[in-house]
């Protein structure tokens, strides 16, 4: 039923300056600049001895797993520090003292809290019980547990379909609640189960499964080590996956080479400082990326077509260059694809990629005779609308090289969330899988739906069509992730519930639907006991190995409850214990969860047991070179279109990018030192020649705004910053720029929003600030 009364909140907070202050970026990443900062987060939000007593058992194996990133743990861990300053700096926000309890939603009304900054609201602390924003009421209050249960289950029963409830899940999520997750959302009869995938990695999946038939990356750790060549494309491993570095540096001291294929130079490609190493404390550190490639913004396929090329022309004068052994045998579609590649100008392609052809031509004598290649790559190339073809461009390198199958070779996705791919793995997908649902039916005794579910676009859609009524985050930020985030906020806002299984307060906690409800959870780093027994959840890092995750801290509340149990007791509370599933002797006991794992979700097998220590790999057919799935059971070597951009002479393409102080939507800080930038978030990175044509200086206030479909969106209040980015392309951070990006416009065939490709006009205003000294 319709509700005439509307909060007056805001959808973007605060838009105020914040006395911002410019630095020369810094050169090295992480060395004891970063064990300093590390420690500095935990010791302000933790305390010197919780933060210590968390930090020695985070991703050890009698430890948890970090809440940040999916990188994996080496088997031969350090005893004293296997984490990096960004995981550190998770755990601090996660693992914080500080408590946004029912005396913070007494004070302050919802409307007051979303002027705040996303920095602001976080700081907060956790949340520690149960809370209800009623129909006409701008306060949360306290609610008690089993009264929330009723709530949803009221409202739920109220839909006329199951198809009306949207189930989104968050990557932080373990596999035991994905998994519960899922199958409540089945049982309940829908398939609408969007993930922050379908926001990040989705082009990855299908490209990845068109190309070498399953979703997932085909690397394990040790092959960076034996590579000859890692390429990185649209990745910034210094700041978003530090750990990564510890990899590239043992693959440098091997003799292998990098190259960094990205619009913007990042510290940790230029210099890496090991705080586990002597030389990483005290000395020079050590030099990354052999060669950078300042690509245009999504201009690597026309980049890729012209390494191809060369090295195609290479291999017609003594055919040493491409493994011909291997194309043979493995794949499909060499000669279409030699007949395109040759078709392209060359110098079209160098002019649309805007890099030196010298440093083409040092990329295609490192990769001419290389065999152990792999190609690393994360939102830089997923974010497009041609994001999938991005992907596919780049397998055709490693198919035609015989880079898979073998050590130091293959594809390396690099997953965001820490266990964003075990959710796909457990069941989280909107998509049918009809082996999945005959074994659901066959050990779980219900009828799984058969119809198609929405992604992240499509429930955006049918929110806002008002053809959605309930939404439900498992964890996340979905206001600030999602793209075009007034039409978020408005979906949301049409729902007459929301509910969130969260740690902390967030945006997407304050732009609600007409009912909506918080329900606490725990965080990864504290202890779980169900009925004096002390429970644990497995984690699948972005390699495909499952391993076992059990917290160490005292829980911030005794009123908080694991993520399996909230599921369970609401499954429970609506089936009202008449449902084939045993949901709450699940939710008690996640061994029984892992069981059902084991039946239902492929590739998992005693998962209890093998999860243990090290862990376990998932089955991987592009390891065994089985592409028995595929067109003629071989590897598709695929012919792929370049970008079509069409700039006026006053846009810009617009990258949106992640600062040093942020994880995903989570702002730990205001700085961004390898970038210089200091206090202040509302940003644009612009090359100087850029900056002169417009007639702009440094720090002057500009609006930004785009326009798609005549729809004009608009960014209010940013500081120009002259930077090294080839002219022509701006860069500015996210969450804060997400609605300029349009929720209609996104990569074909995934549907990932094209956060990393917005055509943007910059608006110079009268003011400008000072900078602070």
């Amino acid at each position: 039923m319709a509700n005439d009364f509307k909060r007056n909140v805001s959808i973007t907070g605060i838009e105020e300056f914040t006395n911002i202050r410019l630095g020369e970026p810094v050169r090295d990443a992480a060395g004891m600049l970063g064990v300093k900062e590390a420690l500095k987060h935990g010791f302000k939000e933790m305390g010197v001895l919780r933060s210590m007593g968390a930090l020695l058992k985070m991703n050890q194996k009698d430890g948890f797993d970090c809440p940040s990133c999916a990188w994996p743990d080496p088997e031969n861990r350090s005893l004293v520090a296997e984490y990096c300053e960004n995981g550190a700096k998770a755990l601090a926000d996660e693992a914080t003292t500080a408590k946004a309890d029912a005396g913070l939603f007494k004070k302050w009304t919802v409307e007051e809290l979303s002027q705040l900054s996303d920095y602001e609201l976080n700081k907060f602390g956790r949340l520690i019980e149960p809370l209800v924003l009623r129909p006409n009421s701008v306060h949360y209050e306290p609610i008690t547990w089993t009264e929330a249960y009723g709530l949803i289950a009221k409202h739920l029963e109220r839909l006329e379909h199951p198809d009306e409830a949207i189930f989104y899940t968050s990557g932080r999520s373990s596999n035991e609640a994905a998994f519960l997750y899922g199958m409540f959302a089945r049982a309940f009869g829908t398939n609408n189960m969007p993930d922050c995938s379908n926001m990040c990695h989705e082009s990855s999946g299908v490209a990845l499964g068109e190309t070498l038939g399953i979703g997932k990356g085909s690397t394990v750790l040790e092959d960076l080590y034996e590579a000859e060549v890692i390429i990185i494309a649209g990745q910034n491993p210094g700041t978003n996956h530090p750990r990564m570095m510890s990899a590239l540096e043992k693959c440098k001291n091997n003799g292998g080479k990098i190259i960094s294929i990205n619009p913007l130079e990042e510290s940790g490609l230029v210099n890496f400082k090991n705080p586990q190493h002597l030389s990483g404390t005290l000395g020079g550190g050590v030099q990354m990326a052999d060669l950078h490639l300042p690509v245009n913004i999504n201009q690597d396929i026309p980049l890729m077509k012209l390494i191809l090329k060369k090295l195609a022309t290479l291999d017609s004068i003594d055919h040493k260059v491409f493994d011909h052994a291997f194309i043979e045998k493995y794949t499909a579609g060499y000669d279409a694809f030699l007949e395109g590649i040759m078709q392209y100008d060359e110098a079209d392609l160098l002019a649309r990629a805007g890099v030196k052809e010298s440093d083409v031509n040092k990329a295609v004598a490192m990769l001419r005779n290389s065999e152990r290649i792999i190609v690393c790559w994360a939102m830089g190339l997923t974010q497009h609308k041609n994001g999938v073809e991005n992907i596919r461009e780049f397998v055709n390198l490693l198919l035609l090289k015989g880079a898979l199958g073998k050590p130091g070779a293959g594809t390396c996705p690099v997953r965001g969330h820490s266990n964003v791919q075990g959710d796909r793995s457990v069941g989280i997908q909107h998509f049918v899988d009809e082996a999945m649902n005959a074994r659901i039916k066959e050990f779980m005794h219900f009828d799984p739906p058969t119809k198609k579910g929405l992604d992240v676009v499509e429930s955006m859609e049918a929110m806002h069509d008002g053809k959605a009524k309930a939404f439900f985050c498992l964890g996340g930020n979905f206001l600030m992730a999602a793209s075009d985030t007034n039409y978020t906020a408005e979906a949301i806002q049409n729902c007459e519930l929301s509910v969130q299984i969260s740690t902390k307060l967030n945006r997407t906690h304050l732009v609600t639907g007409n009912t909506a409800l918080i329900l606490p959870t725990l965080g990864r780093s504290e202890k779980d006991n169900m009925k004096g027994k002390q429970q644990y959840f497995t984690v699948e890092n972005s390699m495909g190995k499952v391993s076992q995750s059990k917290g160490i801290l005292k829980p911030v509340s005794g009123n908080v409850k694991s993520e399996p149990l909230i599921i369970a007791e609401i499954a429970d509370s609506y089936f009202k214990g008449n449902h084939p599933v045993n949901w709450k002797a699940m939710g008690e006991d996640y061994g029984i969860i892992r069981e059902y794992i084991d039946l239902v979700a492929k590739g998992f097998n005693d998962t209890s047991k093998r999860s243990e220590g090290h862990g376990y790999y998932l089955p991987n057919n592009v390891r065994n070179l089985d592409f028995s799935m595929l067109p003629e059971g071989r590897a598709q070597i695929t012919v792929n279109k370049l970008p079509q951009h069409t700039l006026a002479e006053d846009e810009f393409m617009l990258m949106t990018i992640r600062s040093h102080d942020q994880f995903n939507t989570t702002i730990y800080g205001l700085n961004d030192r390898y970038r210089g930038v200091y206090n202040e978030r509302r940003i644009v990175f612009m090359n100087q020649k850029d900056m002169d044509k417009l007639g702009l200086q440094k720090l002057d206030v500009v609006d930004i705004t785009s326009e798609y479909d005549g729809i004009l969106r608009k960014a209010n209040k940013f500081l120009m910053i002259p930077y090294n980015i080839p002219k022509g392309n701006i860069a500015s951070y996210f969450p804060e720029t997400n609605i300029l990006v349009p929720y209609n416009h996104f990569a074909e065939r995934s549907q990932t929003p094209i956060s990393k490709s917005v055509r943007v006009k910059i608006h110079k205003q009268i003011k400008k600030v000072d900078e602070v000294v």
